[in-house]
């Protein structure tokens, strides 16, 4: 279901695939887990990067606090969904990653397993999100969540959906209309990703290493 992300490129890669200018130096990171920051590029500002906590906070919210409840959007029920319902309308996101990683059953052990999954090509992911603002006083706080596809004969688990070229992540952060939004919500295909089996030592929250990236 993509329960972390690794965000390891330079500004000049982001320049190179998606033509946005960061500001400054980027901040990398192998192991992000829900409730911490990474970069987002939102429909409202397509070019500019934002930095952004993972795990939406509704603006309806009362406290504002980001408990990791709200960290993925199941595209089945996301148009109709009450935390979902007007971000998927009025504020796509995607959500810029190196990598993703996941935890998957070995059916003859019944054990979890860590697994990286990453562009064959070794480009940047682009994975489809929604965002939110919660507002109170002077204070704004911006949210993220990732948008996940059902199992299919391709994946086993639940999959991000990846918007995988210059046209579509232009359509997906542009005005378009709920029916054509909900079109992009299907599994990746097996062309955009490859993975492998990494340590699940290495998959724990505290690991912020290269040891994240080392196939086994």
């Amino acid at each position: 279901m993509c329960t972390k992300l690794s965000f390891i490129t330079s500004s000049e890669q982001v320049y190179i695939e998606l033509n946005i200018q960061p500001d400054g130096l980027l901040r990398t990171n192998f192991n992000i887990a829900p409730t911490q920051h990474t970069y987002i590029i939102r429909n409202t500002n397509p070019e500019q990067l934002d930095f952004v906590t993972w795990g939406i906070i509704p603006y309806w919210s009362i406290s504002g606090k980001n408990e990791g409840k709200l960290t993925h959007a199941r595209a089945e029920n996301i148009s109709t969904s009450t935390s979902f319902r007007i971000p998927i309308r009025q504020k796509r996101c995607l959500i810029l990653v190196d990598s993703f990683y996941d935890l998957l059953e070995n059916q003859s052990t019944k054990s979890k397993e860590a697994y990286r999954f990453f562009s064959p090509k070794n480009e940047l992911l682009t994975i489809a999100g929604i965002w939110d603002v919660w507002l109170k006083d002077n204070y704004e706080l911006k949210s993220f969540s990732i948008i996940t596809c059902k199992e299919n004969d391709d994946w086993q688990n639940r999959m991000p959906v990846i918007i995988a070229n210059e046209e579509d992540r232009k359509n997906w952060l542009s005005e378009i209309p709920i029916s054509e939004v909900l079109e992009y919500l299907k599994p990746p295909s097996k062309d955009n990703l490859d993975f492998y089996k990494i340590s699940t030592q290495a998959h724990h929250a505290n690991n912020t290493t290269l040891e994240m990236h080392v196939k086994i």
